[in-house]
């Protein structure tokens, strides 16, 4: 049976000790959240999975959209290289779902080009309204992927989540899955998605969150982090929009103070300072933006005087 990664803490001279118990202090999680951690210099902070403690980076990779590319061999090996740089920066976790066209073929070239990683967390999504077909569905994509079996398994946007978590259970109590989960995007079904994660037994919930669409930190995040519910982060970027609106805005004094280089590294670091976030899965199809993204899981975190001055600002612009 595959058991979750545990992380040994490593002995530290009295100056890295006091390093870090200052960056946690600087991050303002309570004691009671689950804590960033960081680990040796060049490495990323990581999270626990509440379910297990098993350590994710803070940063994931999407493939929505940026993966949809077809049969186009030299578009297939350009993702091959996002992907291979997003394991040389130290990633684990990828996300998709059979609703982004190609790019869980995309995901399995990637993946056989670079010997299947043995470091990789694999998140998918069973979208199919019949939940009869969605076994089918979800060993189409295990082929895709060429993986024996999914880490973690999200019902996509709610859809049949009834009848798929109970069989998303079973599964996972037979072995053939790790996690269960449950997502939705751009802001939809918040009210039924709480109800959800007050009632059922899952282990991650996928929803968006971002410097512009903060409604879930009122609720969700808080319940999600009181049910210990691991949370993915989808649409960091707004898709794109919300970079482009900041792309010719000077990076403000305070950037530089948590060590980001560009607001690609802003907007992540926002997000995943929040304490429910274990991570963010910003989707690129460059090497240099997935370079620019998993920056952001290094260094120190905003504390909560300085998110509220970031999403001040940002709305200011």
């Amino acid at each position: 049976m595959h058991r979750p990664h545990r992380l040994s803490p490593a002995p530290f001279a009295p100056e890295r000790r006091r390093w870090l118990a200052a960056s946690a202090l600087a991050a303002g999680l309570p004691a009671w959240a689950p804590r960033a951690t960081a680990q040796p210099a060049q490495s990323l902070l990581t999270r626990p999975i509440p379910a297990s403690g098993e350590a994710l980076p803070v940063v994931g990779l999407g493939s929505w959209i940026t993966f949809n590319v077809g049969n186009d061999p030299v578009a297939r090996d350009a993702c091959a290289e996002v992907v291979r740089a997003f394991f040389s920066e130290g990633g684990r976790l990828i996300d998709s779902s059979p609703m982004y066209g190609s790019s869980q073929p995309v995901i399995g070239h990637a993946l056989a080009k670079l010997g299947h990683p043995a470091t990789l967390f694999s998140a998918e999504k069973v979208w199919m309204g019949d939940s009869a077909r969605g076994v089918g569905q979800m060993a189409a994509s295990r082929a895709h992927w060429g993986v024996p079996r999914f880490d973690l398994m999200q019902v996509h946007n709610l859809l049949a989540w009834e009848e798929h978590l109970p069989k998303l259970q079973a599964m996972k109590a037979a072995g053939q899955l790790r996690y269960v989960g449950i997502s939705t995007s751009e802001g939809r079904r918040h009210a039924e998605l709480e109800r959800i994660l007050r009632t059922q037994a899952i282990d991650f919930v996928q929803l968006t969150y971002n410097l512009l669409d903060r409604e879930v930190e009122q609720r969700l995040l808080p319940l999600a982090q009181e049910r210990r519910i691991a949370v993915i982060v989808n649409r960091p970027f707004r898709q794109g929009v919300l970079l482009d609106q900041l792309r010719g805005h000077p990076l403000p004094g305070w950037a530089r103070e948590i060590g980001c280089d560009g607001w690609a590294q802003v907007a992540l670091k926002f997000v995943v300072s929040h304490p429910a976030v274990t991570c963010a899965i910003p989707a690129t199809s460059q090497v240099a933006h997935l370079r620019q993204n998993m920056g952001a899981a290094r260094g120190r975190l905003p504390d909560p005087t300085l998110r509220a001055r970031m999403a001040r600002d940002v709305a200011a612009l």
